[in-house]
């Protein structure tokens, strides 16, 4: 049976709510395709949830094809698996934590390692039983203290995630590069062809390697570099550079230099008449989690051309998160603002980290920890020592890639989907483990691959929209044809001709979404531009005469054909014939 507009659950707006601020949010709304129920919170009206179960047809195809085995989990956990792997602890406020009647600390599922990884404890025991890899597509909450964009990033949300379990690290490879492929192919048969995958940080997942799935879009938050010369791409977050120092030069005497006022390496330069890759900054920041910095002040330091990547900062302190220091912070370890420096520091309560560049510059300017003066010549290694020595640097426009030295350009993206090798992080903590064929206990290695449903159905309208309304890919719209009733003088014999096409067209394994209601021509015609079906048949007393009908792509011209071959032109649009 089609779906007949004059039923169908959701009134289309002329306008979108003036609190939505990207194009595929306002477009998914207008079209009644979401609603709002609480920030970050939607309801998905029919139309919407017909988009989203052909995103699903696609991801379960592609997860079967590989290997994968579907199940479901519950999304509503006790805590103590999460203690188990520490994450109760690790994550802030966005794991969402409850009691029950019983008083039992409970969380909802914002993903499900720790479910699968106790699942896996009484199903896995011997080599014979893996490889392993099971998938879910199913409701996640996280408690995101800044909803933004619609789906782009909600609160609740569904995603797919799948999990694999093997005996060894090549068979995790194995598992990782499959998944790596068809992440490929479900994007491309959603219509995404901006999709880029980065090198990322693992974050609260852990693991060895991570990989992330960009759809490339100036509404993306995460920014990432590029190389176009040899393809090397990696989130900002992780990204390395192809920034050498290894300065040769002397090793001068450090002396004071009186610099009043000078707070800042604008300011410091212009008062020395120096570079910013000539002087040293410092930043501060607390880790009251770091297995490093327990209680400490972070010193970081970089070259003043630079500044402090977050992630990278937090990964070389072993830290959950990074605060900035408060001024009586800073001060009690004796650290001056302004003019901050390892030197006269309490470094039993100061944790100092070098950028591995500034590390091998020589002769830098830096604070003297003292007000209104600073040091010249400063060398790491003879004038204080770093505690921790990495690369910390985050990445611009322009530095050279890691890889080629060409220029690195950046660009927004929407994170879609990623991929981790977890390792044995969780099956440790669970000690899911299995029997080699020698008898030798060990544990399984895990890889944790997801894709956001929900955030793909947000990009996909981000990426197929004009100014008229939504252009959905036929393998993501609702309905492929939407047929159009424009009655006139002549309304039993439209409903007649567009009955019979209807019923030819479903035979044909193409549902279509039907306007039958009574309102104007003008309006049918801007709601189906809309709504986005990729193809649009009118039925009009104009051309009923002459046994025809108006066919017209979503994006494309409109041509009026027999009405006995409507089949044979709609099924050609589709099919890019």
């Amino acid at each position: 049976m089609p779906q007949r507009l004059s039923v169908l659950l959701g009134h289309t707006l002329r306008e979108a709510p003036a609190d939505a601020e990207v194009r595929s949010h306002q477009l998914l709304l207008r079209g009644r395709f979401i609603e709002p129920l609480a920030a970050g919170i939607f309801s998905y009206l029919p139309l919407g949830l017909r988009a989203l179960r052909n995103i699903e047809a696609i991801l379960r195809d592609e997860m079967n094809a590989i290997g994968g085995q579907e199940i479901s989990m519950p999304v509503v956990h006790p805590a103590s698996l999460w203690q188990r792997t520490g994450r109760w602890y690790a994550i802030d406020a966005e794991l969402a934590r409850f009691k029950d009647r019983g008083d039992r600390d409970m969380v909802l599922a914002m993903t499900h390692e720790e479910v699968v990884s106790a699942m896996a404890v009484s199903e896995i025991t011997s080599y014979r039983d893996v490889p392993k890899l099971v998938y879910q597509i199913q409701t996640k909450f996280r408690d995101d203290p800044r909803p933004r964009a619609g789906l782009i990033r909600g609160r609740e949300f569904t995603m797919k995630d799948s999990y694999s379990f093997d005996a060894g690290v090549e068979g995790l490879q194995v598992q990782y590069a499959a998944h790596h492929d068809a992440y490929l192919r479900i994007f491309a048969r959603c219509g995404l062809d901006a999709i880029l995958s980065v090198d990322s940080d693992s974050g609260m997942m852990g693991g060895n390697a991570a990989r992330e799935y960009m759809f490339l879009s100036p509404i993306g938050e995460d920014t990432l570099c590029i190389c176009d010369a040899c393809g090397h791409a990696a989130n900002r977050q992780v990204a390395t550079t192809g920034i050498t120092a290894d300065d040769p030069s002397p090793q001068l005497e450090m002396s004071d230099v009186a610099t009043p006022d000078a707070r800042t390496i604008a300011d410091l330069c212009a008062f020395l008449g120096i570079e910013p890759q000539q002087t040293a900054k410092a930043v501060m920041l607390m880790a009251p989690d770091s297995a490093e910095a327990p209680g400490k002040l972070v010193l970081a330091l970089v070259r003043g051309d630079a500044e402090v990547s977050q992630t990278k900062l937090t990964n070389a302190v072993a830290a959950g998160t990074l605060r900035p220091a408060q001024d009586d912070e800073i001060r009690s370890r004796g650290v001056v603002p302004g003019f901050a420096s390892p030197i006269g520091a309490d470094r039993q309560r100061t944790i100092v980290v070098v950028d591995a560049v500034l590390a091998t510059t020589s002769n830098v300017v830096s604070g003297a920890n003292r007000e209104d003066t600073h040091l010249r010549n400063v060398n790491v290694g003879r004038d204080f020592t770093a505690d921790i020595t990495a690369d910390i640097a985050e990445a611009t426009a322009g530095d050279p890639c890691p890889n080629c030295q060409a220029p690195l350009r950046l660009e927004r993206g929407v994170e879609v989907g990623n991929i981790f090798q977890l390792g044995t992080k969780y099956s440790e903590a669970f000690d899911a483990s299995f029997t080699d064929a020698q008898g030798v206990r060990a544990p399984l290695v895990m890889g944790s691959y997801g894709i956001g449903v929900t955030r793909l159905l947000a990009c996909i309208a981000e990426a197929h929209n004009d100014e008229r309304g939504l252009c959905w890919p036929a393998s993501i719209a609702p309905y492929p044809v939407h047929v159009v009733r424009i009655r006139g003088s002549a309304g039993a014999a439209v409903d007649a001709m567009a009955e019979t096409l209807i019923a030819e067209l479903e035979a044909a394994g193409l549902p279509c979404l039907d306007d039958d209601r009574d309102v104007s021509p003008g309006v049918k015609f801007a709601d189906a531009d809309l709504l986005g079906m990729p193809v649009r048949v009118a039925v009009s007393a104009r051309h009923i005469e002459a046994g025809e009908v108006e066919v017209k792509p979503r994006r494309g011209d409109a041509r009026t054909v027999a009405a006995g071959s409507a089949l044979a032109t709609i099924q050609g649009i589709l099919t890019g014939a």
